[in-house]
């Protein structure tokens, strides 16, 4: 299980926060760019940070950046429908996927047999709540057929997995390479 101390999480839940400022305001990467962060960031954050409070922290940012965004940003309101409220369980739901993950990390290789599935099935129910409300709830789409929806659903859904995909396996090189770092520094004062 992993047990950051809180020192580690204070510094891991101001980078992570740093990475939704930064990347919030686009979802795809550019040349310029980086992809989207918002979704490895909750999944992220149920994996280091144990305090609850900061779930409600991360959603009021997002919903202060996208308010920013719209208000003082130039940014068009397309997104801010009814279905917006479905971002909490959206997101929640990566939230909670991180925490299940956090549970069963191993400092080896099988850890991936817990992660994986973790990653892609946190994604994917998150995909359903945002992308499916998105759809139903916001008045932009008159009479759209099942068809419709998986069509728009395969031209988006791989590239928010795979941005946050991208975050995830970023983290987890980060992770193993301090690991290894603070293995060896025990090492060598065992070895004093």
């Amino acid at each position: 299980m992993l047990n950051p101390s809180t020192r580690n999480q204070w510094f891991i839940g101001v980078v992570l926060m740093l990475l939704l400022v930064s990347t919030r305001s686009h979802h795809f990467a550019t040349l310029n760019q980086l992809p989207g962060a918002s979704w490895a960031v909750f999944f992220l954050a149920g994996v280091y940070l144990r305090t609850l409070w900061i779930f409600p922290s991360l959603f009021a940012a997002v919903w202060l950046l996208d308010f920013s965004a719209v208000t003082w940003g130039g940014v068009g309101g397309y997104c801010f429908t009814p279905a917006y409220a479905f971002l909490l369980p959206a997101y929640g739901v990566l939230w909670g996927a991180g925490r299940w993950y956090a549970a069963r990390h191993q400092e080896t290789w099988k850890t991936l047999s817990a992660l994986v599935p973790s990653v892609l099935l946190g994604a994917l129910v998150c995909e359903v709540f945002s992308s499916g409300s998105f759809y139903l709830l916001s008045e932009r789409f008159s009479a759209l057929s099942w068809g419709e929806f998986f069509s728009r659903e395969m031209q988006y859904f791989p590239a928010y997995l795979q941005a946050m995909v991208f975050y995830v396996v970023l983290a987890a090189v980060m992770h193993s390479l301090f690991s290894i770092l603070v293995r060896g520094q025990k090492s060598t004062l065992i070895a004093s």
